[in-house]
């Protein structure tokens, strides 16, 4: 319970000073020091304790009001209606785990996956095929039952992709990983990406993180291996950052961490325009809410639609996998939020766009009830 009065919590009862007696005159001032003025219940009271209290005050509602605007905003933002006709457009895709490639998958999974996708818009699977050593080499034992895995696939799903899913930790954030920097190691990738192409992939499909926005060794790179896959008939995707949410919070959250986090949007854009895939990796929000996550991913999704050029397909990751913790919390990042919330982004800023689609991530997490979701709120909203 909180005291009331002037009392200083921190005040013990052998500091308080003794009342004088009735009739006794004050103790007169001399070679002691000056003690504080007592407050009413007989303890002296400190001067700087209340300025103190009114500055730790001020301080949390600059901290509180702002949070508590967005979360109202990103709740706001959730609410509404989706517009008639956003749901799938048969071009949906999804991210598989390396199982798919390294031996531990036989026939029967794969008659399985086949089940499974059927009566769905999955056109193209990432399947993770690396993943790249930090000198942007690829060994072909990271893939060795590829040929199948493609060959089954064309034969099961026909009409469906299958891309090289190739990613690595990026020497943004700590002294290891893969410098984009050195003109060599930019070679090496797009060397990389003609191998697994030459191995029978329909396309290749990049992840590296953390990648900061405005990167330009990474634009580069992108330019490299466009050239490329167009020259072999076939596709470039990438994995995308999220988008400032509010205009260079990417600038704003790198003073005070070491992970920026956001992409601009204008660098989305820039990287949009040279890629024919472009999945928003819209999971990892650390919203606590349902309401708020659905917000913030119709707001991600406007963002990305407002900068991705019609001729680039666009994608929005779906959380198909459940944790806890403070970037991702399960209860609030569910698939049903997250499809409901791409529907509202899609309505509000380009119903009409055609090569547009949501990619769940991933295979080897998901549940029973992320399908159904994604089945309900998506394929057959």
């Amino acid at each position: 319970m909180e005291r009331t009065g002037p009392r200083d919590p921190e005040t013990t009862a052998d500091e308080a000073a003794p009342e004088p007696a009735p009739g006794t005159a004050p103790e007169p001032a001399g070679g002691d020091a000056p003690t504080a003025p007592e407050g009413r219940d007989g303890t002296r009271r400190r001067p700087w304790v209340r300025p103190l209290r009114r500055t730790a005050l001020v301080l949390a509602l600059l901290l509180l009001v702002p949070l508590l605007a967005a979360g109202t905003a990103l709740r706001v933002n959730y609410m509404g209606d989706p517009a008639d006709g956003t749901y799938t457009r048969d071009r949906d895709a999804m991210w598989l785990g390396h199982a798919w490639v390294d031996g531990r998958k036989k026939d029967s999974d794969l008659t399985a996956l086949a089940r499974r996708l059927e009566d769905t818009g999955i056109r193209d699977l990432y399947v993770h095929s690396g993943p790249l050593e930090h000198d942007g080499t690829l060994p072909e034992s990271a893939y060795p039952r590829a040929r199948w895995l493609i060959d089954a696939v064309h034969r099961e799903l026909p009409g469906v992709r299958v891309q090289a899913f190739l990613g690595d930790v990026l020497a943004t954030e700590g002294p290891d990983g893969m410098r984009l920097t050195r003109a060599a190691t930019r070679a090496a990738v797009v060397r990389s990406a003609g191998q697994v192409l030459d191995a029978g992939y329909d396309g290749v499909h990049l992840d590296l993180e953390p990648l900061h926005s405005g990167d330009r060794d990474y634009l580069s790179l992108l330019d490299d291996l466009r050239a490329l896959t167009r020259a072999e008939d076939a596709r470039l995707s990438v994995a995308a950052h999220q988008i400032d949410p509010l205009p260079a919070l990417h600038s704003v959250a790198g003073l005070f961490a070491d992970h920026p986090k956001w992409w601009s949007q204008e660098f989305f854009g820039q990287v949009a325009r040279r890629v024919d895939q472009i999945a928003l990796m819209s999971y990892d929000t650390a919203q606590p809410l349902e309401g708020t996550y659905g917000g913030y991913v119709a707001q991600q999704t406007s963002l990305a639609l407002e900068v991705t050029p019609p001729t680039t397909h666009l994608l929005m990751g779906l959380p198909f996998y459940y944790e806890s913790n403070p970037s991702h919390w399960g209860h609030a990042e569910t698939v049903a939020a997250a499809v409901r919330g791409v529907r509202l982004g899609l309505s509000r800023t380009d119903a009409d766009r055609e090569l547009f689609g949501v990619a769940p991530y991933i295979d080897f997490a998901a549940t029973e009830t992320n399908w159904e979701e994604y089945r309900e709120g998506w394929v057959n909203p």
